[in-house]
């Protein structure tokens, strides 16, 4: 559900810009005045875990379409909301700015949809309630299930009126939404599936790191934090590096809807002013566009990836994947640490 800048008007992006950099302000703040130390680690491997399977598309029988994770719900449960949202805006960030993943005027839209619905919203909102002190594997299952719906349903509404107030009459509103919202029903289904089993492995292995119930449930005896960490971190690697191979080549929800409605995946990107701009600066920071090596000169990205076998075994979407998530945890954790330090230092002035 990474919107493009051909979706956006410039006003609309800026405006969504600017929420996203107050919601980022809004979350460091929260955390220089309560955090976890501990958990600094596992912002860096979370956020490098989801970047790697954001990359793995899966299927939507019958539809012509694909979907992949978005792990606001996971991040949120396991870091809190205001650290889930920086490591998602992160994500997003590092997606945008290197592989051209979601444009740069979008960006704000982007942090919005899939970063201030799930971690502010939805998580208060529909998993706290319905998972309780988080201890029944049921409950979260449930809890899960019907956040991951949530979330994305939100999201996608916000795709719709995002496209509506930037004017782009090539997607009439209704028919636009009764495309966007069954596609993302079916990968919000997958998404709360996936949450229930990261989530519960994570209780059952450390239940004290679940947000709301370190204060009610003492450090158990198994995993120990470290181990969670690298393991993630593993995982995040494997995946983004060899199992991205077996990515649906399909459109996402988001490209199907578009193509179904509008009759091309993507609307005529914009030629002139500042969103102009902003492309040209995307295309110098991208150096893996679209999780790949850059196209030989005169070959575009579309014949490049014409005839691709499945698996699309291929060097580009490993180095992809690796270089991805190591930006990605170094930014978490970089993240992490300056909020550390600056609570250290405002602590020790008179």
């Amino acid at each position: 559900m990474h919107m493009a800048d051909a979706l956006l008007s410039p006003a609309v992006g800026g405006t969504f810009w600017a929420g996203a950099v107050g919601a980022i302000g809004y979350a460091s703040k929260t955390l220089s005045d309560r955090f976890d130390d501990r958990k600094i680690p596992l912002m860096g491997a979370l956020g490098a875990f989801i970047f790697a399977s954001q990359m793995i598309n899966f299927t939507i029988p019958g539809t012509g379409s694909s979907g992949h994770l978005g792990g606001g719900m996971i991040l949120a449960v396991l870091l809190g909301p205001h650290a889930a949202f920086l490591v998602m805006a992160s994500v997003l960030t590092v997606q945008a700015l290197f592989f051209a993943d979601g444009g740069l005027l979008a960006l704000g839209c982007n942090i919005w949809n899939l970063g201030v619905y799930p971690c502010f919203v939805v998580f208060p909102l529909v998993y706290r309630p319905l998972a309780g002190g988080g201890r029944s594997p049921r409950r979260i299952l449930a809890a899960s299930f019907a956040s991951g719906i949530a979330g994305l349903q939100i999201g996608a509404f916000s795709v719709v009126l995002q496209t509506l107030l930037s004017g782009k009459s090539e997607l009439p509103f209704g028919t636009f939404l009764l495309m966007m919202q069954p596609i993302h029903l079916a990968i919000g289904i997958v998404e709360g599936l996936v949450t229930a089993g990261v989530v519960n492995f994570v209780r059952a292995a450390r239940p004290e790191l679940l947000e709301g119930s370190a204060a009610a449930t003492p450090p158990g005896p198994g995993i120990s934090l470290r181990n969670i960490v690298t393991g993630f971190i593993v995982l995040a690697f494997v995946t983004g590096g060899a199992l991205s191979w077996f990515a649906s080549a399909r459109p996402d929800g988001l490209e199907w809807s578009v193509g179904k409605v509008a009759g091309k995946a993507e609307p005529p990107r914009h030629d002139r002013g500042i969103a102009a701009a902003i492309g040209g600066l995307q295309e110098r920071t991208a150096m893996l566009p679209e999780y790949g090596f850059k196209p030989s000169p005169g070959e575009s990205r579309e014949k490049k990836g014409e005839g691709r076998a499945w698996p699309a075994v291929d060097a580009g979407t490993s180095a992809s994947g690796l270089i991805g998530g190591l930006t990605v945890l170094a930014t978490a954790l970089g993240i992490g640490w300056a909020i550390r330090a600056f609570r250290r230092n405002r602590s020790a002035s008179p």
